[in-house]
């Protein structure tokens, strides 16, 4: 067990680190209409910020909230999904706007700090016809009461008549190509040393979905957790190996899931 104070210590150094990378993760690329030739593309939801930098919620941010963990996460989870899975994947992510008419090119989005996402009326229609046409959305890396206010305000616009429901250990999602059978919640890498593994007053992990009319999962929240995080901090010997593995094995589940139903 370290001590407080070298756990503090280590804390501020990471984020001293991580302001010093931010500028290369806000140029990560943000076009996914180049054609390529692998099974498998993560692509990234571009969107508006609310309140223009959060307000509300602590102060302006550095970067759009989409660009967070950008590109780190997802060149280590293709790594992973390489290495752990038969699919063939790019070697590099995207990013795309609800609005882009190549979005129905990719059977899989994520969309990360959506308790700080505004949607328009027509990026919301555009995303509800890329989900009701077979698309799947992952959300991640949100956290507590007031973030989670903003993400159904937006989530309203895309589904007005449709409810969010909770899924129980047994749903087919956590066990399509790993058996997660172990559910904790995973902390950004300053929650993983510490040891408060929540943010705000999002104690509680919950793992969500929106469905369509033939029970497929086209929505999966994962609320009061960082997915995104434990991708990113893969090779990073501060953050524990089994919450890393751990958020693997939802991620590919999630998309073995998207990629067969």
């Amino acid at each position: 067990m370290l001590a407080p104070r070298i756990v503090h210590a280590l804390i501020a150094i990471l984020m001293v680190a991580t302001l010093a990378t931010r500028g290369s993760a806000q140029e990560f690329a943000v076009t996914a209409s180049t054609p390529h030739t692998s099974e498998f593309r993560f692509i990234r939801l571009i969107y508006d910020n609310y309140s223009d930098g959060f307000g509300g919620f602590g102060g302006r941010r550095r970067g759009p909230g989409w660009t967070t963990d950008a590109p780190e996460a997802e060149t280590h989870l293709l790594q992973g999904i390489r290495r752990l899975t038969r699919i063939d994947t790019s070697p590099a992510g995207g990013a795309l706007r609800a609005t882009d008419d190549a979005l129905f090119d990719y059977p899989f989005l994520y969309a990360v700090e959506v308790g700080h996402w505004a949607l328009s009326d027509a990026e919301a229609a555009r995303l509800r016809e890329y989900l009701l046409r077979g698309g799947f959305l992952m959300v991640d890396d949100f956290h507590g009461t007031d973030e989670w206010e903003v993400f159904v305000d937006s989530m309203r616009r895309v589904f007005p008549d449709r409810q969010i429901l909770d899924l129980d250990d047994a749903h087919p999602i956590f066990h399509v190509h790993f058996e997660v059978d172990h559910k904790v919640q995973i902390p950004n890498i300053n929650g993983a040393i510490s040891g408060q593994h929540w943010e705000k007053d999002g104690y509680v992990p919950h793992w969500r979905a929106i469905y369509d009319d033939e029970g497929r999962v086209m929505v999966m929240i994962n609320f009061n957790m960082d997915l995104g995080d434990a991708w990113e901090h893969a090779d990073n010997p501060l953050y524990p190996a089994p919450l890393t593995t751990l958020a693997y094995h939802f991620g590919i589940n999630y998309l073995m899931y998207a990629m067969t139903h």
